[in-house]
């Protein structure tokens, strides 16, 4: 079941606030097929959190597959980041059923502002449940897709001190000779937030694997602190 009250205000309210010339303006940015509309990502937030006010969803069934339509429908990116804005409602937090859809997001989003989007989400679900989350991460950081690879090295960005750093090493290790620039970028980016946390792991970490890590890397991650 599918809450259609929510679909109609969210994409009623999204074409409502579209302004063709930042959106684009976004699309040339993101170099991508899908137009935009130009409605500003704090205000895809707010009607994403109206429209759930406004119709309360039954069940986490009914969110999910209110989710994948949302998705799978889109003709615009907004709509995507509505449908990502979705799976942040308390009925499905720490819901392990929500593992397959972020999976769909990642596969068919290829894209860093997709995969970028669902990693809080990832964070919350590997500290609900460890022990069925973890191995799924660590089977994400061998994928053929890099955009999954790169999924299970952000997956962790807010943990702070909840940082399983043995996963985390695990999944940037197999990762560091990959070439690819959003793997490079993800490696540095998830080391330089756990340094905010424990800035002596980190340090440890650049220097046990030295020249393995790219250059990118090994500078993201130091970028605010007094190493180089």
């Amino acid at each position: 079941m599918v809450n259609e009250n929510v679909l109609a205000a969210i994409r009623s309210a999204l074409h409502s606030g579209a302004d063709p010339a930042r959106g684009a303006g976004a699309q040339a940015y993101m170099k991508s097929s899908m137009p935009s509309l130009g409605v500003r990502v704090p205000d895809v937030r707010s009607t994403v959190k109206a429209a759930a006010a406004a119709y309360p969803f039954a069940s986490a069934d009914e969110l999910r597959a209110t989710v994948l339509t949302l998705w799978r429908g889109a003709d615009y990116r907004e709509e995507r980041y509505a449908a990502i804005d979705l799976t942040g409602l308390r009925l499905v937090a720490g819901d392990l059923a929500m593992l397959p859809v972020y999976a769909e997001i990642i596969r068919s989003g290829a894209s860093w502002d997709f995969v970028d989007g669902v990693a809080h989400r990832l964070c919350a679900l590997l500290q609900a449940h460890r022990q069925e989350v973890t191995p799924v991460l660590l089977g994400w950081s061998a994928d053929a897709d890099f955009w999954f690879r790169r999924a299970s090295i952000t997956a962790q960005l807010a943990a702070k001190d909840q940082t399983d750093t043995a996963l985390l090493a695990r999944v940037i290790e197999p990762n560091m000779a990959d070439p690819e620039f959003f793997i490079r970028k993800a490696i540095g980016w998830a080391l330089r937030e756990y340094a905010k946390t424990d800035p002596g792991w980190v340090v440890g970490f650049v220097e046990r694997h030295g020249q393995s890590l790219s250059p990118l890397s090994r500078r993201e991650a130091l970028k605010n602190l007094s190493v180089r």
